[in-house]
């Protein structure tokens, strides 16, 4: 009954304008930075973590901006999973890099599209399916009730989604040969620590388990990486898609030296506009050689 609930509500806010779900998230992230809870936690230890030069006073700043973002994020999101794509699509101006993907398709090597949790990324999946085919790799989620609003929400603009299984893995493989594009968080904290699932990189200078996926596909198939957020601009005027060329050393054949690289690119992402980056991600939660975790108070 409370996945119904929950799937009505997104409904009902998907009916109303842009200007108007901002306002709300605007609303509703004062109140997550009034109110203590978990993800205010989060963010002011991540945001703590990643930008210590910051005063105090500024870091509060940027959190206060960064759960208003936030906000707006989880309001926006049913608009874009139940709206009409074409509509979202329309939303969205094209920023720096723009060319970067039709001229990457035309190296006939398949591209690999880094998208952060950064901005309205949720835009952007409807965009990169305009094209090219394109695969997009999600992780289920916990409450399986909720798997096929994800689903069929991500891939109405025509995007395929595949699961972080050995056999949505495999479908990446085939799509870059076929010289299509897939799409994956690089920012998301493998489920595991390894070689072959993940390693300790720098990210913002303190280490993060991040993962060798990337890696491994630009090893093996020679597709071209490209990193892209969607920047939410002011005002309820729309959005806008960058593209970022990727770091050198992303296909290193030694993991940390391509993870490295891999955050390296997130984190050119991410000072573009920090107030929008998910900084209420547990990014740090698994550390080196079984060490506390920083969101363990």
């Amino acid at each position: 009954m409370r996945q119904k609930l929950v799937i009505w509500l997104m409904k009902g806010l998907a009916l109303l304008p842009l200007p108007v779900v901002q306002r709300l998230g605007v609303v509703l992230g004062w109140l997550y930075y009034r109110i203590p809870n978990r993800e205010q936690a989060t963010a002011r230890i991540n945001i703590g973590l990643c930008f210590p030069e910051l005063s105090t006073q500024q870091r509060e700043q940027l959190l206060r901006l960064n759960l208003q973002e936030s906000a707006k994020s989880l309001l926006e999101m049913p608009g874009i999973w139940h709206g009409d794509a074409d509509r979202m699509v329309a939303q969205l101006q094209l920023g720096d890099g723009a060319k970067l993907p039709q001229l990457a398709l035309k190296q006939n090597r398949g591209v690999i599209i880094a998208a952060p949790h950064l901005g309205a990324w949720e835009v952007g999946v409807h965009y990169l399916a305009t094209l090219a085919p394109a695969t997009v790799l999600y992780r289920p989620p916990k409450e399986q009730a909720m798997e096929s609003t994800i689903v069929s929400g991500r891939s109405k603009g025509g995007a395929r989604l595949v699961p972080t299984t050995a056999a949505g893995v495999k479908a990446l493989y085939e799509a870059l040969h076929r010289n299509e594009l897939v799409a994956i968080l690089p920012d998301q904290q493998p489920r595991h620590v390894g070689r072959s699932a993940g390693v300790f990189a720098p990210f913002f200078g303190f280490p993060a388990l991040t993962m060798v996926l990337v890696n491994r596909l630009a090893k093996k198939t020679g597709a071209v990486v490209i990193y892209t957020y969607v920047e939410r601009l002011p005002d309820a005027q729309g959005y806008r898609m960058h593209f970022l060329a990727a770091p050198d050393r992303l296909d290193d054949p030694d993991p940390l030296v391509a993870a490295t690289a891999l955050n390296r690119g997130v984190e050119a992402c991410v000072r573009r506009c920090p107030e929008q980056y998910q900084w209420s991600y547990r990014r740090f939660s698994v550390r080196p050689n079984g060490a506390r975790s920083p969101y363990k108070g």
